[in-house]
């Protein structure tokens, strides 16, 4: 069988918020591989392991690889597939032909998260690409963790890559060495061996060389995402970086030794923007009337309000001017529907109080704050759309 691509109009609709508990959700992806080989791993979200690699469709196996490939969402791939021959073959296989979901916000720091601890945002405290630090009043940076808290303090879930490194099992990251103690890593996948180079011929050998033995192996690739947002998802380069990934990973997987499980799945997908699109509040009295820090992202905006500021009144104030545009819910509306999972007493004020996201290609900016960079890029994600939001789990086994 083969993915047949839907118009971009629906998957440029908002999708049904699943339910973090779903295991057709990137975060039982490890409690699912854990008990793939053979040491399951329960958590709050997926408390029966071998119930979600059975829904997965995740074969046993002694030794695993896991690779997330930053960007590569489910629709991003099948639209482009031409350039991908060893992905396509694993999306024409009946197993593999429908995505899963990612978390909300749709964006790196906060998935791996979710995908590192097999919870959510409202559990590990990572709910926004930037969000308020408690501590100093100002805003925190996840990918970095500029201005924000410690990694270990903010995030306080345990890893899967953790607990099965303390239960005595070989767990071994591979990809940039800048990432090997960076924020994230710490936050979100800390926990075993890192093994990094700057040259992908030599992360391959590594990540091949980690898998020869029992155990769990990561592997990231960030090429697809990097481009995507300088170039758009769409273009020549983009289509560029997808044949190299592919390359990249049909290469591992001839390397891995007989019967070693592979599954191939991404963070996020990603839209075009629409640059005519592009709202600015800056200028906007409207819309940053009562607000004290804008943070999230330009698919996703996070809004904190002054004190003792009306939040109905904000939110309603925002869908007057934005509404067409922008799905808007207070922070209580956004809890209730299940945007962050189960949400702990200590994460509630990191939610900003108003959220924002954006639909169809828009892009929500504020000029006063936010650099031309990050307001120009082509390529964007963090809201609810399918093409956001539906990522790949692609099965292989050597």
């Amino acid at each position: 069988m083969s993915v047949e691509v839907e118009p971009m109009g629906e998957l440029l609709e908002f999708r049904q918020v699943d339910a973090y508990g779903s295991s057709r959700h990137i975060s039982a992806v490890l409690p699912a591989l854990s008990a793939a080989i053979g040491h399951p791993m329960p958590t709050p979200m997926h408390p029966d392991p071998e119930a979600a690699r059975l829904a997965l469709g995740f074969p046993k196996a002694d030794s695993a690889v896991v690779v997330l490939v930053d960007g590569l969402g489910f629709w991003n791939l099948a639209m482009r597939a031409g350039h991908a021959p060893y992905l396509r073959g694993l999306m024409n296989q009946e197993r593999n032909a429908k995505p899963i979901a990612t978390c909300i916000p749709s964006t790196t720091p906060i998935v791996m998260g979710s995908f590192g601890t097999g919870t959510c945002p409202g559990m590990t405290g990572m709910t926004g690409f930037t969000q308020r630090n408690e501590k100093t009043g100002g805003l925190g940076q996840l990918i970095s963790f500029a201005g924000a808290p410690e990694p270990e303090e903010l995030q306080r879930q345990p890893t899967i890559f953790e607990r099965l490194a303390e239960a005595g099992v070989r767990v071994t990251s591979v990809g940039l060495p800048k990432f090997a103690h960076s924020g994230l890593t710490r936050a979100a996948l800390r926990g075993g061996e890192y093994a990094g180079s700057r040259h992908e011929e030599l992360r391959v050998r590594a990540a091949i060389k980690a898998a020869a033995k029992l155990g769990l192996t990561y592997y990231y690739v960030e090429d697809v995402d990097k481009t995507g947002h300088h170039h758009g998802p769409f273009g020549e380069e983009w289509a560029a970086a997808l044949e190299n990934t592919d390359e990249q990973l049909q290469s591992l997987k001839r390397g891995l030794k007989p019967g070693t499980l592979m599954v191939v799945v991404a963070d996020h997908g990603m839209v075009q923007v629409d640059p005519a699109a592009q709202v600015d509040i800056a200028n906007r009295e409207n819309l940053t009337r009562d607000v004290a820090l804008v943070a999230g992202e330009p698919r996703m905006m996070m809004l904190y309000a002054e004190p003792e500021v009306d939040c109905n009144a904000m939110a309603a104030r925002w869908r007057e001017e934005l509404g067409g545009i922008a799905q808007i819910f207070t922070r209580d509306e956004a809890i209730e529907r299940g945007l962050y999972g189960n949400v702990e007493a200590r994460v509630r004020p990191l939610i900003g109080d108003v959220i924002v996201c954006a639909k169809g290609n828009v892009t929500i900016v504020d000029s006063r704050t936010q650099s031309e960079g990050a307001m120009g890029l082509l390529g964007v994600h963090g809201s609810l759309t399918r093409l956001e939001r539906e990522i790949p789990c692609l099965i292989d086994v050597a």
